[in-house]
């Protein structure tokens, strides 16, 4: 089983800063990318950051210049460093991982539960 647990929401002021973890754990063979989503009440969820195993990025055009995804293969984590925070922001967050659990297994995706932000005067 491959669980992704997320990490750091919480409530912090227009203009602050947060930064998320989404930590990957169980049968991980190889993972091929990560990504950021986030959803609002009667909204989509929507695509907000990517990265693929090799490291190449990409960004909702809403949050480019102020999100930075990263990432640390050893640990098998990825991050979600939101600067600038505006309170069209706040959204439950939620990883995304894209996987092999094993050599030679099938590709196979995940999500984890989701962490709240709210950005909020």
């Amino acid at each position: 089983q491959v669980q992704l647990v997320e990490s750091g929401g919480g409530l912090v002021q227009p203009g602050g800063s947060l930064r998320l973890s989404c930590a990957a754990s169980g049968s991980i063979f190889r993972i091929n990318a990560m990504n950021w989503y986030r959803q609002v009440p009667g909204k989509q969820r929507e695509l907000v950051a990517a990265i693929t195993s090799g490291g190449s990025t990409d960004y909702a055009d809403s949050v480019k210049g102020r999100f930075t995804i990263s990432r640390d293969n050893a640990k098998n984590t990825v991050y979600l460093q939101m600067n600038s925070l505006k309170p069209e922001d706040t959204a439950v967050y939620y990883c995304y991982a894209l996987l092999h659990t094993r050599q030679l297994a099938p590709v196979t995706n995940y999500w984890g539960q989701g962490t709240q932000v709210t950005v909020s005067s």
